[in-house]
């Protein structure tokens, strides 16, 4: 038996795990008052805000885009505050940002999509207010230049920055991102199972699927496995919800012909576990590793999921492969690299599990 590493395994998995599901547990802040206002949303007051160098602007064409977008999700909106409404949707945009946005590093600074502290030139800030409070979510559209002088050339620069912003969230998907938000699977939902929903949309519905641990979703996961183009982005998705589906999982990355989709399927067998702590995953896993015929792609998710699965049963194998690994000399080979860094990383936590545990 080789050395124990001095790395705490217990730190790395609790590090894992707060950067796991961020979408979710970004959401614990919220009272559970103002979850059953989430539940509840319907209709959506649109406030938009339009600034350029020569003052304010007609906000109205972004107004219709946003309305317009949110109507895709089915949510209903209104213009006039005094009109009854579950939600507002504030969306600033100025040809030269004057918000700084939010911190750093920390917080929602290390969000997708969060305000870039360092753009100065055209941007649009989304926040929504609920009930009457300011949320602390923010996310951020900008134009492909920073100076709307120098891009507008002959045109004015105030209007080409509001018309370039315009097209930006024609295309920013943040309708399925506050649906997500409020926790309205039943939304996304149905979009996935739109025929008009194109592939890179319902990947990132699937994706919002799981970030949201929305165990409803489950079974449009299964019916996504079926599309090859989709099904790669369902596996990761399954690995963030509940249990029942590591069945499928393990057939999956048992007897799927495409490598892509075992490794997709080992990745989310070790995302299960770990946010769930079942070992049950362990042996199927194991039984992956110990396979002569396993494609290396494959072993490196195998090994990185045994890793957040800290357990005794894995120390040995993850050695043997090891030292079968550290006998083949091949700098160049960057796949052969990335499987001796996962199970490297695999050893570190299993091996030093119980002295912290």
């Amino acid at each position: 038996m080789q050395p124990r590493f001095a790395i705490p395994a217990l730190v790395v998995y609790l590090v894992f795990s707060l950067f796991h599901g961020y979408a979710l547990a970004y959401r614990e802040y919220f009272t559970q008052e103002q979850r059953a206002q989430l539940e509840k949303i319907q209709t959506v007051l649109v406030d938009v805000i339009t600034l350029t160098d020569q003052g304010d602007a007609t906000p109205a064409p972004l107004s219709d885009v946003v309305a317009q977008r949110l109507h895709e999700v089915g949510y209903a909106t209104v213009r006039d505050p005094a009109t009854p409404h579950d939600a507002v949707f504030r969306v600033k945009c100025e040809q030269r940002k004057t918000w700084d946005g939010t911190t750093a590093t920390g917080g929602d600074a290390d969000l997708p999509d969060a305000p870039a502290r360092l753009w100065k030139g055209p941007a649009c800030q989304l926040t929504y207010l609920l009930g009457g409070i300011k949320i602390k979510w923010r996310k951020e559209v900008r134009t492909e230049f920073e100076d709307a002088v120098a891009a507008a050339q002959a045109a004015d620069p105030g209007v080409y920055a509001m018309t370039k912003l315009q097209e930006a969230l024609e295309a920013y998907e943040f309708p399925l991102l506050l649906a997500a938000e409020w926790g309205h699977a039943d939304r996304l939902l149905k979009i996935l199972d739109s025929p008009n929903t194109s592939q890179a949309r319902k990947i990132k519905i699937m994706s919002l699927l799981g970030d949201m641990q929305a165990d409803e979703a489950l079974p449009k996961l299964k019916e996504a496995l079926k599309d090859r183009d989709l099904a790669k982005q369902a596996l990761v998705a399954m690995g963030n919800l509940g249990k029942e589906g590591i069945p499928l999982l393990v057939d999956m990355m048992n007897s799927s012909p495409q490598v892509g989709i075992q490794a997709a399927a080992a990745k989310a067998l070790g995302q299960i576990g770990g946010i769930h702590g079942d070992a049950s995953v362990v042996l199927p896993l194991l039984a992956k590793l110990q396979d002569p015929k396993t494609d290396w792609i494959v072993l490196t998710e195998v090994a990185w999921s045994l890793g957040k699965i800290p357990d005794k049963r894995s120390i040995q194998p993850l050695y043997d492969l090891d030292k079968k690994l550290q006998a083949i000399r091949d700098p160049d080979n960057i796949i052969l690299k990335k499987l001796k860094e996962a199970v490297f990383w695999g050893i570190k936590q299993c091996d030093t599990w119980d002295q912290y545990s």
